[in-house]
C-alpha cells in the first residue's frame, strides 16, 4: 500500500518546513508509532509523503539525531533509539508541564504526605527555624507509566496544607501553588550532582542499587522572592536529561559592561 502523502504547510504558515516534519516524526516515535530500534523511512519516503525537497528532509531527520530520538547506520538508513526525555531549564517550569508539552504521559504515585520537624538542611533553604513543622510530600514520577524520578518536596506547614486535598497524581505542585494557592512564582536556585541509587530510591525507580542518577536540589521562591519550596529530585541517569542552552552574546554583553 502506497504510504499516505501529508499535505505541506500553508504559504501563510511561518513555521519552516523541516520543524514541521520534525515534530510530525518526533510525535510519532513518542506515541509508539515508530516504536525502538525500528527503521524510520527512508529519506526519499519521507520526500515523498512530505512533498518537500531531501534537503528539508535531512534538517529533519538531523534534529531528531541531535535529540538522541534516533541513530543512523551507515548504508541503512535511520533508525529509532530508545529515547531518553529531556527538560530544558532555560525557564522555571513543572516536570509534568513540559514532558506533557512534548507528548509524554506524567502520572504521580504519592508514596508519603506528613508533617514533619524541618531539618538544619531544610530550615536554612525555607528560612525557618530548626525544628519547626514543614509538610514533606514524596512522589515517584511515571513517564509514559515507567518510573523516571523520585521527588521529595519541602514546603512551609500553612503553605503544605492547602495541598493535602489537592489532585497530586496528576498535576505539577508548581501548578497547584499558582493556580489554587494564588502563590505566584519568581525563580528557583538549582544544583546538579549525580548520586548513586540506595536500595530504597533504587526500589521506587525500579533500577538496580547503585545505578547513577541525577541530583537536582531546587529551592522555588515565590515572586516577592520568599522560599517556598524545597527539593531533591532523582531522575534515572538512562532515561532523563536536563538541558541548558547558554548564549555566547550575553556574556559578551556582559563583558562589555564592566569594561
Amino acid at each position: 500500500m502506497p504510504a499516505t502523502r501529508t499535505a505541506p504547510p500553508t504559504d501563510d504558515d511561518s513555521t519552516p518546513l523541516y520543524i514541521r516534519i520534525r515534530d510530525e516524526l518526533r510525535a510519532r516515535i513518542l506515541d509508539g508509532s515508530h516504536p525502538p530500534r525500528s527503521q524510520m523511512p527512508s529519506e526519499s519516503e519521507l520526500q515523498e509523503r512530505f512533498g518537500v525537497s531531501r534537503i528539508t528532509v535531512r534538517q529533519a531527520l538531523g534534529h531528531l539525531e541531535r535529540e538522541g530520538l534516533i541513530f543512523k547506520k551507515h548504508g541503512k538508513g535511520s533508525f529509532v533509539s530508545q529515547p531518553k526525555a529531556f527538560q530544558n531549564v532555560t525557564s522555571l517550569e513543572g516536570f509534568a508541564e513540559a514532558m506533557s508539552r512534548m507528548g509524554h504521559e506524567i502520572v504521580n504515585r504519592v508514596v508519603s504526605f506528613d508533617i514533619v520537624p524541618a531539618t538544619a538542611a531544610v530550615a536554612h533553604r525555607l528560612e525557618i527555624g530548626e525544628g519547626e513543622p514543614v509538610t514533606e510530600i514524596h512522589r515517584v514520577r511515571l513517564l509514559n507509566r515507567a518510573p523516571v524520578s523520585y521527588e521529595v518536596t519541602y514546603l512551609p506547614e500553612p503553605i503544605g496544607r492547602q495541598l493535602q486535598r489537592a489532585d497530586l497524581v496528576t498535576r505539577d505542585i508548581f501548578l497547584i501553588l499558582e493556580n489554587d494557592c494564588a502563590l505566584p512564582l519568581g525563580a528557583a536556585d538549582l544544583a546538579i550532582d549525580a548520586v548513586l541509587a540506595d536500595k530504597a530510591l533504587a526500589r521506587a525507580l525500579e533500577t538496580t542499587e547503585g545505578a547513577p542518577l541525577l541530583r537536582i536540589e531546587r529551592l522555588t521562591h515565590d515572586s516577592a522572592g520568599r522560599p517556598i519550596d524545597f527539593e531533591y529530585l532523582y531522575f534515572r541517569g538512562d532515561t532523563f536529561q536536563y538541558r541548558l542552552r547558554i548564549d555566547r552574546q550575553r556574556t559578551r554583553a556582559r563583558r562589555a559592561g564592566t569594561a
